[in-house]
């Protein structure tokens, strides 16, 4: 029923329409990783920001209001120091992030891609981030477990949920299906039905994703 949504900002709006179009649901995103990084690898707000704020003119409240827009994908696993120059991206800062956008968009959901066991190991109040996403992998153990855990987490931090699974890499091996990386499996039919049965039966959680696709897959 939906994706994310990267675009250009001359772009963007017709996308939408399209989307619209086939009844679609989008999260945006509208930074890309490599251009928000300091020399060094690590995270730079200045630059993040400045990639948002090109979108700042555009009225997205009517693809909001009609849920064509799900939220701001604002940003993917800050909590993986080794995708940002090996330096985690603070919560402060992704509180910051999720304020930015807010200002800019005060109506559009901010979704941030970190568990909610992670945001709970901080004592910060969230007031402008919304969701926390949470991926699934069948070397984690028993998903029913795992979301109430993630959604207990979510709770206490006043945060919504997306919960996902890791389709190309996160299976128990019973595919036979490589994943991307060695030693890794892409997860079978029979795989995915009950992951994704436990995971949906929280009713805490407010969208699914499936990471992600391919055409062989």
């Amino acid at each position: 029923t939906g994706t994310i949504l990267a675009s250009s900002v001359s772009g963007v709006l017709s996308s939408l329409s399209r989307v619209k179009s086939r009844r679609g649901r989008v999260l945006l995103r509208l930074h890309g990783d490599m251009v928000v990084r300091n020399a060094d690898g690590t995270f730079n707000l200045d630059k993040w920001k400045a990639q948002v704020a090109r979108f700042q003119n555009i009225d997205f409240t009517p693809y909001i209001n009609d849920g064509t827009i799900v939220g701001h994908f604002v940003f993917d696993e800050p909590h993986f120091a080794s995708r940002w120059g090996g330096k985690v991206v603070s919560q402060a800062t992704i509180e910051a992030m999720a304020q930015y956008s807010k200002q800019l968009w005060p109506t559009m959901n901010t979704i941030v891609s970190a568990p909610p066991t992670w945001f709970a190991s901080v004592p910060l109040t969230y007031t402008h981030l919304d969701a926390g996403w949470a991926i699934y992998y069948a070397k984690i153990g028993d998903p029913t477990t795992w979301i109430n855990n993630q959604t207990s987490k979510a709770k206490v931090k006043g945060l919504g949920l997306v919960a996902s699974l890791n389709l190309l890499d996160g299976g128990n091996g019973s595919s036979g299906f490589p994943g991307n990386y060695p030693k890794k499996f892409a997860m079978s039919a029979s795989e995915l039905r009950s992951y994704g049965t436990a995971l949906l039966a929280q009713t805490h959680v407010c969208a699914f994703a499936m990471w992600k696709y391919t055409y062989d897959y």
